[in-house]
């Protein structure tokens, strides 16, 4: 989430168009998307927190050169190879839900899954490092501060070898979750709650300075009200699932989505009614604050929908989590890397920035259509069970 703040002054030096912006901040998510899989399947293999350990280590020096770097492709790069460490929610989660029950799981990941927080305590941070010392010192700072998280999850974390369930399983036996349609859907509703999480991260410090001409650490301050719940609310979301479970939680996530969406998607408006008394002019916008209540409102939701999905997860792929959760949160990267360069083209075609929450909508509509059908005969049958 760096590249959501840095991106800024970085843009302004380079003169980049609003796709090439897009591409910038979404690059660190494409790497952290592809690595997902082979890092849930270690973390099955080797234990989380080894994997968890080196993860962090190696992306040190990467954070630290872009201080260092001039030129467009070298951001790019750069931003490839630091983009690992956004694998890291597929070590994480089966790491820490193996520790406890069925019961709990939902909770123990929503827990762990608070620290998507970070995206907004770079919205407070980032733009006061940037502010005070230039951009060039916050790669530096973000280096040192990775160290020392590694250092201190080295020695305070442990391992238990009875959690690695899948040290004999070869890759291709783990890959058959494929071949489960569950998978699919869940990877569908990830991409909606996490995807467009990290896409809207990505690009709301910039839709605030653009759209309302807000300085850097003001946007960044707006931006935080939806990162922030998005991430600290996870572990809500994860006891909720828990007590009501996964699938009417995620059903309202989607619901509560679409309608924000729609009402974030209405761009800025002017008109002129006939009357019979001459011509009455009208405007529709979304005042500032409006805005960021509804961003509140989309935050709250996708925070408590990512526990959500995956609590499906946890209940139902108990043996392979680290498989399945990297296939999901794949998709769910994909969706967060995709977002921000459609968000740049849509904006770069029309000019209407409210763009980028109309293919948020229509995402949405894909996922309830698709949710409504899928879990229709499993609703049926369970209805019959009752009365009988």
């Amino acid at each position: 989430m760096m590249f959501a703040v840095l991106g800024i002054p970085i843009k302004k030096m380079l003169g980049l168009n609003e796709t090439q912006f897009g591409l910038l901040a979404a690059m660190p998510v494409l790497s952290g998307s592809l690595v997902r899989v082979p890092l849930g399947i270690w973390c099955d293999k080797y234990g989380g927190r080894i994997v968890f350990f080196l993860l962090m280590l190696v992306s040190v020096i990467p954070i630290y050169l872009i201080g260092k770097a001039t030129a467009y492709w070298q951001f790019l790069a750069l931003g490839l190879v630091v983009g690992v460490v956004g694998g890291s929610f597929s070590v994480g989660t089966p790491y820490v839900a193996r520790w406890f029950s069925k019961e709990r799981r939902g909770l123990a990941m929503g827990i762990f899954g608070a620290g998507n927080s970070g995206s907004a305590l770079t919205k407070f941070v980032a733009p006061a490092i940037i502010t005070a010392y230039g951009w060039q010192m916050l790669p530096t700072v973000y280096a040192v501060a990775m160290l020392v998280t590694a250092i201190l999850f080295w020695l305070f974390s442990a391992t238990d070898p009875t959690h690695q369930s899948g040290a004999s399983v070869p890759f291709s036996e783990q890959m058959k979750v494929l071949k489960d349609p569950r998978v699919w859907r869940y990877c569908q509703y990830y991409s909606v709650v996490f995807g467009g999480y990290v896409g809207l991260a990505l690009w709301m410090t910039k839709y605030y300075v653009g759209e309302y001409g807000f300085d850097l650490r003001l946007a960044a301050l707006l931006a935080a009200c939806f990162s922030l719940p998005g991430g600290v609310l996870r572990a809500l979301g994860g006891w909720i699932s828990d007590r009501y479970g996964a699938y009417k939680v995620t059903w309202y996530v989607m619901w509560v989505c679409w309608v924000c969406f729609f009402l974030l998607s209405y761009p800025p408006t002017s008109m002129a009614i006939k009357t019979v008394n001459g011509d009455l002019n009208m405007s529709l916008a979304l005042t500032p604050w409006m805005f960021t209540g509804l961003l509140f409102i989309v935050g709250t939701a996708m925070a408590i929908g990512k526990a959500s999905v995956f609590k499906f997860i946890g209940d139902e792929f108990s043996d392979n989590i680290g498989a399945v959760s990297g296939v999901v949160g794949l998709a769910g990267g994909l969706g967060g890397f995709i977002l921000p360069i459609l968000f740049g083209v849509l904006l770069d075609l029309t000019g209407v920035r409210s763009s980028a929450f109309m293919l948020l909508y229509g995402s949405v509509c894909v996922s309830l259509v698709w949710m409504h059908f899928s879990f229709k005969p499993d609703i049926a049958a369970a209805a019959k069970a009752s009365v009988a």
